[in-house]
């Protein structure tokens, strides 16, 4: 007589540590609320409304990284949810960053919007999903649970591109990144399969454990499986040859948006990128070292050459951008603590920075958001002292001037590259920093030009007013005194490190 074995028909729920998750509840909830009352609402949800709630997540979420540093300080860091969740001074620093980022922004939007006449809260609606996914690649423990935020964070995103329906190279430049997107989201998860396949386990922790107590006979399948989660990676940071979306998308999306995605997606890609190559893979740093040491010289030259050659604003900031991306990666090749700290220190300051530059630039484009000439600057500073210092003092930043933010930024990066005897790529990255100089401050003296130049006096609206004078202080108050930010990135440590 043969016994059937009883199978039990409950479901194990994993425990829920809510206060890690609140963030991602809140940006979620609070963009849920907006759907429905555009759905329910006879007439349209006016923008000061939609703002508003928006500005309000972001502070709720500000106030709950504040309980959650505290959480951390009594009870240590955490997993939640089967482990696919960590809760660590990283994701705690990252998910702050991500929510100024969203305040910053939406302040620009809102502005943006009244001046073009938009109507309706779909820009929020999207701008609090995309961040949502932004926070839940900061805070992931699971390949699973990276590609489930990178795909949120994505979606809103190919939408936002396209947001402004009247002009063509939006709906472009919106078909270009969704394109490319899906290529690089198939790469990235067929690479998270491969990995599976040699360690048994999409989580990170787990791929670590493994990774440390056993030796692959084989290891091609988990070397083709991390090359191809660097190339989903490489593409969101827009790391060279992966590029090319950046520039078009950069200068076809409505400019408030490229700002928006110009500072979360860099926090949410970067933070994922530190938790799989430094807490997952970090016993085979000797394996994937050099592929990131060919991914930051071509990065970093070729983001500081060819923005010589733009004349285009955005284009050039695209550029700049991807310069930018070669010196975080800096951090994350040296694989050190200090390495991480540096990561999250250059991100944690370039994020505001480039909200404000986009700020002004969003000001200077007018009417139809058309004028983006390096022309349209020249003079600025003369015109209106405040607006034309607050951009060169911005510019400075992102060219490392010191007395900036942007200078200890580089300098940690570079540090932590010279300590693991890096020296050849940091020379390589500092002499694409003299290159990028050339741009930067031809710009600047633009701004003091004493050309004559035809234009109208720009009305700074009061909340991009704010953001601009927010993002300038910052750039100057860490630039002269960065010591409190600098110990707040070296105890925001990784639960899971090698």
């Amino acid at each position: 007589m043969t016994t059937v074995p009883v199978v039990s028909s409950s479901i194990t729920i994993p425990s829920i540590h809510y206060l890690a998750i609140l963030p991602v509840i809140i940006l979620l909830g609070a963009s849920v609320v907006l759907v429905f009352a555009t759905a329910l609402v006879r007439t349209k949800v006016t923008q000061f409304v939609a703002s508003s709630v928006t500005v309000a997540a972001s502070v709720a979420v500000l106030v709950v990284t504040y309980f959650q540093w505290r959480c951390l300080d009594s009870s240590g860091p955490s997993t939640t949810i089967a482990h696919a969740i960590v809760l660590d001074g990283f994701s705690v620093v990252a998910t702050g960053v991500v929510a100024v980022s969203l305040l910053m922004a939406t302040l620009v939007a809102h502005d943006w919007a009244l001046r073009e006449r938009i109507v309706g809260a779909e820009y929020q609606i999207l701008a609090l999903a995309a961040s949502a996914g932004a926070v839940l690649m900061t805070q992931a423990n699971d390949l699973v649970v990276i590609f489930l935020g990178l795909e949120i964070l994505s979606l809103g995103l190919y939408v936002l591109v396209a947001f402004d329906r009247h002009r063509h190279t939006s709906a472009e430049a919106a078909l270009k990144y969704f394109l490319l997107g899906g290529f690089a989201s198939a790469i990235f998860i067929y690479g998270a399969a491969l990995v599976y396949g040699a360690t048994g386990s999409t989580n990170l922790s787990t791929m670590s454990y493994f990774l440390a107590s056993n030796v692959l006979t084989h290891p091609g399948l988990l070397y083709a499986g991390f090359a191809l989660l660097i190339v989903g990676f490489s593409f969101k940071i827009a790391a060279v040859p992966f590029h090319l979306w950046s520039p078009d998308v950069y200068e076809g999306a409505p400019t408030p948006v490229t700002g928006f995605m110009a500072s979360i997606v860099k926090v949410g890609a970067f933070a994922a990128f530190v938790r799989v190559l430094i807490s997952a893979l970090g016993t085979q740093i000797d394996t994937w070292r050099p592929i990131l040491w060919v991914l930051v010289v071509l990065t970093t030259v070729v983001g500081a050459s060819v923005a010589l050659l733009q004349r285009n604003a955005k284009r050039m900031l695209a550029y700049s951008s991807i310069n930018h991306a070669g010196f975080i990666l800096l951090g994350i090749w040296a694989g050190t603590t200090r390495g991480v700290a540096s990561t999250l220190f250059y991100i944690v300051t370039y994020a505001p920075t480039v909200v404000a530059t986009f700020a002004v630039v969003t000001l200077v484009g007018g009417l139809g958001d058309e004028n983006h000439s390096i022309g349209g600057y020249r003079g600025l500073a003369r015109r209106q002292p405040w607006l034309g210092a607050s951009m060169c003092v911005l510019l400075l930043s992102q060219l490392g001037a010191p007395l900036t933010s942007g200078f200890y930024a580089k300098y940690s990066v570079l540090a932590s590259t010279i300590d693991v005897g890096g020296s050849p790529l940091a020379l390589i990255a500092l002499l694409s920093a003299a290159i990028a100089a050339c741009f930067y401050l031809r710009w600047s003296s633009a701004l003091y030009s004493d050309e004559p130049v035809e234009a109208t006096r720009i009305v700074v609206p009061l909340s991009t007013g704010i953001v601009i004078g927010v993002g300038v202080a910052m750039t100057l108050v860490f630039g002269i005194w960065p010591g409190p930010l600098v110990t707040l990135c070296q105890h925001a440590t990784l639960l899971f490190t090698p």
